[in-house]
């Protein structure tokens, strides 16, 4: 099974999620800045990441996310596939309250369950 890394991309901060064999689970949420791309590049080599798969919106910030992607390819040498993210953090939220979890920790974790998200639509449609 090839080894993905879901990407939820924000502003200010970037959720993770990766593949358990086809299971997508969320990894963590990371800062949005040059450290953070560091933390990925070092995330996939650790991990042996073969592929990247970045949550795509609607709007303004679809052409940020692309550039973003162009860079993060290079930066990893690893290939880069979009997905369509919408309503995927709502869609975690949603699915956070009805797990009863917290307030504190829906707003550290929303990004996380959006990249498992985003990863599963993906795992749906490419596997």
């Amino acid at each position: 099974m090839m080894r993905i890394l879901a990407i939820d991309y924000g502003l200010r901060r970037i959720g993770l999620a990766t593949t358990n064999g086809v299971l997508p689970y969320p990894w963590g949420v990371i800062v949005n800045n040059i450290k953070g791309i560091k933390t990925i590049n070092t995330l996939c080599k650790t991990h042996q990441i073969e592929k990247l798969v970045i949550g795509l919106p609607e709007g303004k910030l679809a052409s940020k996310v692309k550039n973003f992607g162009q860079s993060l390819s290079q930066k990893t040498s690893l290939p880069v596939e979009f997905q369509d993210e919408t309503l995927t953090t709502q869609e975690s939220i949603a699915k956070m309250v009805e797990a009863g979890k917290k307030r504190k920790v829906r707003k550290q974790k929303q990004d996380a369950f959006a990249a498992a998200l985003i990863l599963q639509k993906y795992l749906q449609k490419n596997v």
